[in-house]
Formats: structure tokens, C-alpha cells, sequence
């Protein structure tokens, strides 16, 4: 699979066989530039602006944004029902995490998650391949609470989402709140990386992608 990255936590994956899944694509305030992109499949976690802009995803594709089971041609989707604060919705409301298994391999876009799920839920979505994570804080989980998922998870993988850069037009945590608790992290060069079951680190590595352009 491809895994780009646009900025925040608008990702898109697309398979081996050509199959584009889009995640949380945000809109023009948010501060980072709007890509021209197609897909087949959009995965909105929440109603919010900076996560919800399928308006601007080409291709009429389908749009998912609640809970449930979706299996489709060549991959399957799982959405959880999860929190977008620490009081279980009440000040921020619900957030989908999703899991994508697709190419052999199991991907999980954590949305704005904004608390920890028990200990229960979290097993449920393992085994975990690569996990989404947002650490920027302030509307989402922190470093430390995205740390203590990665250590539950055990993904090969991490990609920290939802963090302050020079770009984006609002305040959060930046993303070495999360990173200086890692041994093993890797800047990438490119804001697009290819992965197969062959090439997944050991032990878990923490991937930066640069800032798009």
C-alpha cells in the first residue's frame, strides 16, 4: 500500500490493486494547501471542519462517517464509536476510529480521538500494522496519552497526526511532545511512502513526514 499524507490528519491509502481510501479531508481555513484528489472510499471521523471536507474529494465516492462493518472490493473497514473529549462527548462529541485492513496489512486512523478507550476496546482492534494517531493535544489526546496507546497497540508503525506546524491556522502541541518518548523515530523525505508486510520495521518505529507543499 501507499500511504500520503496532506497535512493534519487528512491521509489517503491506496492499494495495490488502485483502490484509494481518503481519510478526515480538511478544508481551506484549516491552513495547509487543498490537494485535487480522487477516491474511491472517504472516512470522515467527525463533523468538524478540519476533518470533514468530502466536498472536495473527486470521483464520487462513498462516504462513510458512522460505526459499523464495510467490506468492500478488496478491503474491509471497521469504524468505532469513540470520544472526541475526556467527558464522553459531552463538550466535543463522538469520533469514528477507523480500521482498514487492506493489501495484507491492518491500518487504524485514530481521527480526533479525544480520550483513551478502555483496555477492552483497545484489544479489540489489534493486531495493528500502522496506527494514525493524533498528539497534538488541547482537542484530541496528548503525547503521553498517544503513547500509552502505542504501548498497548504494539503497531510496527506510527504516523503522529494533528499537531501544531507552521502551517496550520490554529494552536496545538507540537509533534516532539510526542516523539522525544521514542528511541526509534524516523523523519521521511517524502509526504507519500510505499509499505508491505515485508518492509514493516521491528520494533515499532515513529515516521515524521515533512510538511506539504
Amino acid at each position: 500500500m501507499k500511504i500520503q499524507w496532506f497535512g493534519h490528519s487528512f491521509f489517503m491509502v491506496t492499494s495495490q490493486g488502485g483502490q484509494k481510501i481518503v481519510f478526515d479531508p480538511f478544508d481551506q481555513s484549516v491552513g495547509y494547501p487543498l490537494p485535487q484528489v480522487s477516491a474511491n472510499t472517504v472516512c470522515v471521523s467527525h463533523s468538524h471542519y478540519d476533518h470533514n471536507n468530502v466536498q472536495i474529494i473527486g470521483g464520487n465516492p462513498e462516504i462513510i462517517q458512522k460505526a459499523g462493518i464495510y467490506v468492500r472490493d478488496g478491503f474491509k473497514i471497521q469504524g468505532f464509536q469513540t470520544y472526541h473529549d475526556h467527558k464522553k462527548g459531552k463538550e466535543r462529541g463522538e469520533n469514528v476510529v477507523y480500521r482498514l485492513e487492506i493489501d495484507g496489512l491492518s491500518l487504524i486512523h485514530a481521527g480526533d480521538m479525544g480520550m483513551l478507550p478502555s483496555l477492552e476496546v483497545v484489544e479489540s482492534w489489534k493486531p495493528l500494522d500502522i496506527l494514525l494517531v493524533p498528539v497534538g493535544g488541547i482537542y484530541t489526546i496528548n503525547g503521553h496519552e498517544a503513547q500509552t496507546l502505542v504501548e498497548n497497540l504494539k503497531p510496527r508503525v506510527v504516523i503522529p497526526m494533528h499537531y501544531r506546524t507552521p502551517l496550520l491556522k490554529f494552536e496545538l502541541q507540537p509533534v516532539e511532545n510526542f516523539t522525544y518518548r521514542f528511541f526509534e523515530v524516523k523523519t521521511l523525505l517524502k509526504t507519500q511512502i510505499e509499505i508491505n508486510r515485508e518492509s514493516l520495521p521491528e520494533p515499532t518505529e515513529i515516521w515524521i513526514f515533512p510538511i506539504p507543499k
